[in-house]
């Protein structure tokens, strides 16, 4: 390759580098991605059904919102560990509750938990930009993906990647601390 070739390489690898560091701030903007201590953005999704529900409707409830997709190994062998806790910890009332959202096409949601039913509500998460997942701090969007939130609606925790037993009993134990 002559000097001017490699000169227009290294210009075009340049662009390219500063214009998906642009794109990817872009996507993570401050205000989008909920971090602990904050309180839960408003969001609404629907469930599998179409039915449209608010995170919010789970106020007064320790929550663990669990990101995941059927097409996600490292999701699938989480979902056994949290179907566990649901029946150990939850319950009515104020009995702490686990939300799996999921960051899949809806006819495989729907199809993976009528073969599957993970014994705790489902909903889809919104997979257009910005994701829900990032809008609840997920900024490299890697699943799974949980968030724990208090009965006020403060997020408390955020962790990438699978939840233990431990952790999840940790996370949904009375007055636990993450």
């Amino acid at each position: 390759m002559t000097r001017s070739n490699w000169l227009i390489l290294a210009l075009a690898v340049l662009a390219a580098t500063a214009g998906g560091y642009v794109e990817r701030r872009q996507h993570q903007s401050p205000e989008d991605s909920a971090l602990p201590g904050q309180p839960l953005p408003a969001i609404r999704l629907p469930d599998p059904d179409g039915r449209m529900h608010w995170l919010s409707d789970y106020r007064g409830r320790r929550v663990l919102l669990n990101f995941w997709a059927s097409w996600c190994g490292p999701c699938l062998d989480e979902m056994p560990a949290l179907s566990r806790a649901q029946a150990r910890f939850g319950g009515s009332g104020s009995a702490p509750i686990i939300v799996g959202i999921a960051m899949d096409e809806p006819a495989r949601v729907r199809a993976f938990v009528t073969a599957h039913p993970p014994g705790y509500p489902v909903l889809l998460g919104q997979l257009a930009a910005p994701s829900t997942s990032l809008r609840l701090g997920d900024v490299r969007e890697v699943l799974p993906y949980s968030v724990l939130v208090d009965a006020d609606g403060r997020i408390l925790a955020t962790h990438t990647g699978v939840l233990s037993a431990a952790q999840i009993a940790q996370w949904l134990a009375p007055r636990s601390t993450p």
